[in-house]
């Protein structure tokens, strides 16, 4: 976590920060007399004493939109549903330090994944890997998969569904990142071998097939049988819930694998699972989810399940409850926006879309509007939590710097250089802005009223999520819509956006040169070589200036004191961290609930 959101933390929300940047409230960090008393155990990736882990209870998160369907090979939501139930073939390293990786960004550098059904894998030369898979691992006691062993021959059944590339597959999933590797072959050599070929290099494979959020393994005998996992009644998996009941639009009811094969990276003796049941209560209404919060009834909202809190929110809650523990996370810019290059209008002029960033004064709505925890420097589509893949700031050239700099003169001096002076009502030209319904419509609007100060109107068209996204994938939306720069995920996905044809890079600008150099950077044969040519490629992108960054603004998620081994962490591998926690029953009694 950046020093300026310790800082920010600090001063406005009262929050006592670990070195980490990981924050939990005084209250938490004091302990209760009474668990002093209890048997306490060092918390080996934070140094922190916490009470000994425990079994049993029900743990109550709420979740602001719950999912349509179980499968991820159809839609991107499906491993929302499926969390804690199905598993990959690697996941993040829970005993890593959490000075060195938080595991609050989607992005795991290989040196911090761990094997999961995958106990090993390894590249036996630039265009072979091979993956162990686990022994004794087995699918839920669930018909039609029956307790049956996890095999090789399932992985490659899942591989060829999400790539369309066999076992009767031709298509590829709708949202799959892996459908576009070079794969020659995938194979099982026998039960517990499977054997990938490439055509060409791919050097970030191991973590596409381990860690990524689409690629879980899914049953082959359900799929064979119902044709899909759409109905989230039928889901089996090897994880350590099983998915009891489904309730759609209410809620969703997962309960103890007594079977499942892993054990606590901590705390090694320990089996795996903690707690019992797990409920996950759909709540669409933010103020029903803290209501909750509040009461006691729910032990978790944030990022998993779509529940994270805004500044305001935290200050409010920190106020009125002060034990309730909060972690702040940031992950990419959710104000930033990206031009439509399809169609002719004033943003083809790359004069018209400096003057557009130039116009917005950064720090001042950061100050103000979202109370100093923004970071402004300016990034490209590479998030700075992706060490040694971007560009600082500081080392880009004067010129673009310059860009990001406030400068209204500026930016109408270059708005009459494009030949859009201001007319008799004062505007130059105007515009549509198509925001994404639920980011923060707030900023939106103050940008507005900047760009009106530099005479182009503009005029902000809401739309349902559903349609915004149609109007994305066939290209027809109007001037600008929204975008997610200072990204911390996995960089060639980014990159990938960027190509030509590919519709969530948002702008559909068709420039041979940064194609070509997205492609080289997803094509590097060594990490190094990758690191380089794709802090290469987003600069090419930053200089096109076809976005407009934004402040990159913290969320936070808000945890029950007596939730216990929990640091924050959002994304390991798994969607959730849930089966690697527990409840400190005690100080959950002494609190009264």
């Amino acid at each position: 976590m950046h020093d300026v959101m310790r800082t920010c933390l600090a001063v406005l929300c009262g929050l006592a920060l670990t070195a980490t940047g990981l924050g939990a409230s005084p209250a938490a960090e004091e302990a209760p007399a009474a668990a002093m008393e209890k048997e306490m155990v060092l918390d080996p990736t934070t140094g922190k004493m916490v009470s000994a882990p425990e079994y049993g209870g029900t743990f109550t998160w709420g979740d602001a939109a719950g999912a349509p369907h179980c499968d991820p090979h159809i839609h991107g939501w499906g491993p929302r549903a499926i969390t804690l139930v199905g598993e990959k073939l690697g996941l993040g390293n829970w005993a890593a330090d959490r000075a060195e990786i938080s595991f609050a960004d989607p992005y795991t550098p290989l040196r911090f994944v761990t094997g999961a059904l995958a106990e090993s894998w390894e590249m036996v030369d630039p265009l072979t890997y091979v993956f162990r898979i686990r022994d004794g691992v087995r699918w839920h006691d669930k018909a039609p998969m029956n307790g049956r062993e996890f095999v090789a021959q399932d992985v490659v059944y899942n591989l060829h569904r999400y790539t369309g590339s066999g076992s009767g597959f031709t298509e590829p999933g709708a949202a799959t990142p892996i459908a576009s590797i070079p794969f020659e072959s995938i194979t099982a050599s026998d039960d517990a071998t499977v054997v990938i070929r490439l055509t060409v290099p791919k050097v970030d494979l191991p973590e596409l097939l381990l860690i990524n959020w689409w690629i879980f393994m899914l049953p082959p005998e359900v799929i064979e049988q119902h044709g899909d996992l759409t109905d989230c009644d039928n889901m089996v998996g090897t994880g350590p819930y099983m998915l009891t009941e489904w309730v759609e639009g209410s809620s969703i009811t997962y309960s103890k694998n007594p079977d499942y094969w892993d054990y606590d990276e901590k705390y090694p003796d320990n089996r795996l699972p903690y707690i019992d049941q797990i409920n996950r209560l759909i709540m669409p209404e933010k103020d029903t989810q803290l209501a909750a919060l509040r009461s006691g009834r729910l032990d978790y909202i944030g990022q998993s399940g779509g529940g994270q809190l805004q500044a305001a929110q935290v200050q409010t809650l920190q106020r009125t409850n002060p034990d309730i523990v909060v972690y702040p996370w940031a992950f990419r810019s959710e104000t930033s926006v990206a031009f439509n290059m399809r169609h002719p209008s004033p943003f083809q002029d790359i004069r018209v879309r400096k003057a557009m960033q130039m116009a917005i004064d950064l720090e001042t709505i950061n100050n103000t509007y979202f109370g100093g925890f923004g970071m402004t420097k300016p990034q490209g589509i590479i998030g700075d939590g992706l060490k040694g893949f971007f560009i600082p700031f500081e080392e880009w050239p004067e010129a673009t710097r310059k860009v990001f700099a406030y400068d209204p003169e500026g930016a109408e001096a270059l708005l009459d250089e494009a030949g859009y002076p201001r007319g008799a009502d004062g505007i130059r030209f105007k515009a549509v802005h198509n925001p994404l319904p639920g980011w923060d419509m707030g900023y939106q609007e103050i940008a507005v009223e900047y760009w009106d100060a530099i005479g182009v109107d503009v005029e902000i068209r809401t739309h349902e999520g559903t349609q915004l996204s149609g109007l994305i994938t066939d290209g027809t939306y109007e001037g600008m819509t929204f975008m997610d720069l200072g990204n911390d995920t996995d960089p060639n996905v980014l990159l990938d956006r960027l190509t030509i044809g590919m519709v969530w890079g948002r702008t559909g600008h068709e420039d041979p040169v940064m194609d070509a150099k997205a492609k080289a950077a997803m094509a590097a044969a060594t990490f190094e070589e990758q690191q380089r040519l794709v802090a290469e490629a987003d600069m090419y992108m930053i200089e096109q200036h076809w976005y407009i960054w934004g402040p990159k603004v913290p969320q936070f998620e808000a945890v029950q004191p007596w939730i216990m081994g929990f640091n924050g962490e959002i994304f390991f591998g798994t969607h959730s961290p849930f089966e690697r926690l527990w409840i400190d029953s005690a100080l959950k009694s002494e609190m009264g609930f």
